[in-house]
């Protein structure tokens, strides 16, 4: 049997994003811009079958941390089962001295096709409902950010199904 899996990664920081923000009519909107660059990353993964998604938050992005966030989703596999995971083709992704659990394959999708992985929605999701349009004293507090909007996503539930469901992504 085979769960299917998607896995990105993001980044979440202090030249964060702005969206639109509410204000009386005739007046002019203020939304906050830091010009620091302290970053943190979330590597996230969903299963949609399962309505499960799993993440880690990290300062930076490589090999290594691909391999701790593949044994993290490792953990998460239904016993028996087998995960194929849908990466982008990202260097730390690929490259051939990453090392993959025997219950995990990876799925490279097409290159420059964002579009056919849908934890782009996940990130859309954390940013207009928990980290636009804020200012962080440094990365602990980026990454408390993080963790508290992961949390409150994985919390609700059917949302992770509701965003990441395609037709064409059943097994």
């Amino acid at each position: 049997m085979v769960e299917l899996w998607v896995q990105d990664e993001s980044r979440v920081g202090q030249q964060g994003t702005k969206t639109r923000v509410w204000c009386k009519k005739e007046t002019r909107s203020r939304a906050v811009k830091q010009g620091q660059f302290t970053y943190a990353y979330i590597f996230g993964a969903a299963c949609l079958e399962k309505d499960l998604a799993v993440a880690i938050i990290v300062p930076y992005v490589g090999t290594t941390i691909m391999e701790k966030h593949l044994v993290e989703i490792s953990k998460h596999v239904s016993q028996g089962k087998h995960a194929v995971i849908l990466i982008d083709i990202a260097s730390w992704h690929i490259v051939k001295k990453l090392s993959v659990p025997k219950n995990i394959s990876l799925l490279p999708q097409p290159p420059y096709s964002p579009e056919l992985n849908s934890c782009e929605q996940i990130w859309q999701y954390l940013i207009d409902h928990y980290l636009a349009n804020r200012c962080f004293d440094g990365y602990e507090d980026i990454a408390f950010s993080c963790v508290e909007a992961w949390n409150s996503l994985v919390s609700i539930p059917g949302k992770i199904k509701s965003l990441c469901s395609r037709s064409w992504m059943t097994c």
